[in-house]
């Protein structure tokens, strides 16, 4: 089979054959059909001292089944969360992290739907929105942000501000519902909001720390760290929580599927659509990764083996 992989921090990333993985206990071989690219995969590129494989959000048919799967079989078609080496045509996947894709369903459709809108669902929860509050997202044209403006709204918002790294993507986000749109070098971003949602980390955490009301409530769900001071949480009466998609999907596998059933329920309705930003060869994942780096993606990027 082929795989993606590279050799020092930075790249180049490199296609090179392989023999396909044998499935260890609890694991499904998976025949991929789409595979997801994520920020956190183009950053441990970019930034892991040593070589890791690219992992990431994969979808296809299942070929083979290690000791103890119950839930799935051989011919199932799922997606999840791959931990190995993803960028390629086989791909291990844990069943604690697969989920079924349903038979109308595509696998480039799974792939941009449910992983990107399982981590903005479960982000969106941890805020506890209630009705009629000001939302704020962050990277709300990313894989995962495009599919939290559109789920504030099925939560009640009832004001949904996208702020983005580039005014170009304002009439994106406007498309999925933001009744603003702000950018990430604007000296400021409107009327305070009752909670935000962080993916990108660093600086911006800080800002979206800002942009809170008091008792506002951030969720940071981002790789890219950031730095909070105590002081601005307590003189705002802030809080600050952090989200992890991995966390849920092993310790609490009740909720995930539950959440995993609403996103393609809203998908059936037409409420929530995946937006595919482009779809790429496997042999051109370096293309993937550029689009992400440059932050030029509106909605998911995608690699088709």
């Amino acid at each position: 089979m082929r795989r993606v992989r590279y050799e020092s921090r930075g790249g180049p990333l490199f296609t090179e054959e392989a023999p396909a993985p044998e499935p260890g206990p609890g694991e499904l071989l998976v025949r991929a059909e789409a595979i997801g690219v994520t920020l956190p995969v183009v950053r441990k590129v970019t930034e892991a001292a040593e070589p890791v494989p690219l992992g990431g959000e994969i979808a296809g048919e299942v070929t083979a089944v290690g000791e103890g799967v119950t839930r799935f079989g051989t011919g199932d078609r799922v997606t999840g969360l791959c931990f190995g080496h993803g960028y390629a045509d086989f791909a291990l996947l844990h069943e604690a992290m697969a989920s079924p894709v349903p038979a109308d369903a595509g696998a480039v459709t799974a792939v941009a739907l449910v992983r990107s809108g399982l981590v903005a669902l479960g982000a969106l929860e941890a805020a506890r929105p209630e009705p009629g509050e000001a939302a704020l997202l962050t990277a709300a044209a990313s894989g995962v942000g495009h599919l939290a403006v559109q789920l504030a709204r099925t939560r009640g918002a009832g004001r949904v501000v996208g702020a983005v790294s580039d005014p170009a993507k304002a009439d994106f986000v406007r498309g999925l519902g933001a009744d603003h749109v702000v950018s990430y070098g604007d000296g400021t971003w409107g009327a305070p909001v009752d909670y935000a949602l962080d993916a990108v980390g660093g600086e911006l955490l800080t800002r979206a720390l800002a942009a809170l009301a008091p008792e506002g409530r951030l969720v940071a769900y981002s790789s890219g760290g950031g730095t909070v001071q105590a002081y601005d949480l307590l003189a705002g009466a802030k809080s600050v929580i952090g989200f992890q998609m991995a966390r849920v999907a092993r310790g609490k596998p009740e909720l995930y599927e539950q959440w995993r059933e609403e996103l393609w329920r809203l998908f059936a309705a037409g409420t929530v659509r995946p937006v595919v930003h482009g779809e790429f060869a496997l042999q051109d994942a370096a293309k993937a990764h550029g689009e992400i780096e440059a932050r030029a993606n509106l909605g998911k990027v995608v690699l088709i083996p």
